[in-house]
């Protein structure tokens, strides 16, 4: 069966193509993405503006017409933070429903982070032990840990990249006093975050997943091995704190020189920067590497799972 998943994000609206096989690795045969970094459309009430909509209308158009020209006989549609939070979030996805020609599923901050770390499960495979994912998106971040396929914590929080950079940094590049309130809001949120995961066993391997960290682990990171087309990268703590302040007194467009920092990325890569060592340091990660699979593959592995089943609990999306 060709199944075509339509991830609505903060950051793009993505379809991800592929002829879905049981048991077989969920590999895009196409793909298509458009960029609409959705956060800049968001007023102080948290309404979608106008403008937001009709560009979200046009991405999703966009990504309809591509399902049927791969031929796609299942297309399946999500949604994630920006609009699960957004005032007009139920307008705005009954109307990218009608475009899309499927309802758009709004996934919580749980099931976000319960997929995501099911894509870091299956790619490192049982041999990587209990695992600690970490995933930073447009408009929050999801932290799991477990050593099933199924974590035993999970947790968003609303420290998106795209989010935070709304909501302080207001100046190119930012100014000293933004950075210091950023700071503060990134620290109240995990600490208590930080607490609750000292309940649990430490992991025996740390990952994280999201364009937000590949970028970064591009720039501050360092390639161990290459498995076929994938790079393995691993990053550490002490080389990202090197470059946080570094990014931050550098504008957006001078930032996009700078290896892996893609134009869609650079107006906010600072805010994720912040983030990415703040949960590195508050959680006590001195070493992540990077998982190439994320929400959208752990969102097509549960579909294929349960392609001869029932629905799957965790991730509510049917045929069309």
């Amino acid at each position: 069966m060709r199944l075509g998943v339509l991830d609505v994000g903060s950051n793009t609206v993505h379809l991800a193509v592929l002829d879905a096989v049981r048991d077989a690795r969920p590999a895009p045969e196409k793909e298509e993405r458009s960029t609409v970094r959705l956060m800049r459309y968001l007023d102080d009430n948290g309404t979608i503006s106008d403008e937001g909509v009709k560009e979200l209308k046009k991405a999703v158009k966009k990504g309809r017409k591509a399902a049927d020209k791969f031929g796609c006989e299942e297309l399946v549609g999500m949604a994630t933070s920006a609009i699960r939070e957004a005032t007009n979030g139920e307008e705005v996805l009954a109307i990218l429903g009608e475009e899309a020609g499927v309802p758009l599923t709004v996934l919580s901050g749980q099931q976000e982070a319960d997929l995501t770390f099911l894509a870091a499960r299956r790619w490192h495979g049982w041999a990587a032990g209990r695992l600690l994912v970490l995933d930073i998106g447009g408009g929050s971040l999801e932290i799991s840990l477990g050593i099933d396929e199924r974590p035993e914590f999970s947790t968003s929080v609303p420290l998106g990249a795209g989010r935070m950079t709304k909501n302080f940094l207001k100046h190119d590049p930012p100014e000293k006093q933004e950075l210091k309130d950023l700071q503060r809001r990134i620290d109240k949120l995990l600490v208590p975050v930080a607490r609750q995961l000292e309940a649990h066993p430490d992991p025996d391997h740390v990952v994280v997943t999201s364009k937000t960290f590949r970028s970064l682990a591009r720039l501050a990171g360092f390639a161990q091995s290459v498995v076929g087309p994938a790079e393995r990268r691993r990053m550490s703590l002490s080389d990202l704190q090197d470059w946080v302040p570094r990014l931050a007194r550098i504008p957006a467009d001078q930032r996009m020189e700078l290896p892996g920092i893609t134009p869609e990325r650079t107006h906010q890569i600072v805010a994720g920067a912040m983030v990415a060592e703040s949960t590195m340091r508050h959680l006590g990660i001195d070493k992540v590497e990077v998982c190439p699979w994320a929400l959208r593959e752990g969102a097509i592995l549960r579909r294929i799972d349960y392609m001869s089943g029932p629905e799957p609990d965790d991730l509510p999306i049917g045929p069309a």
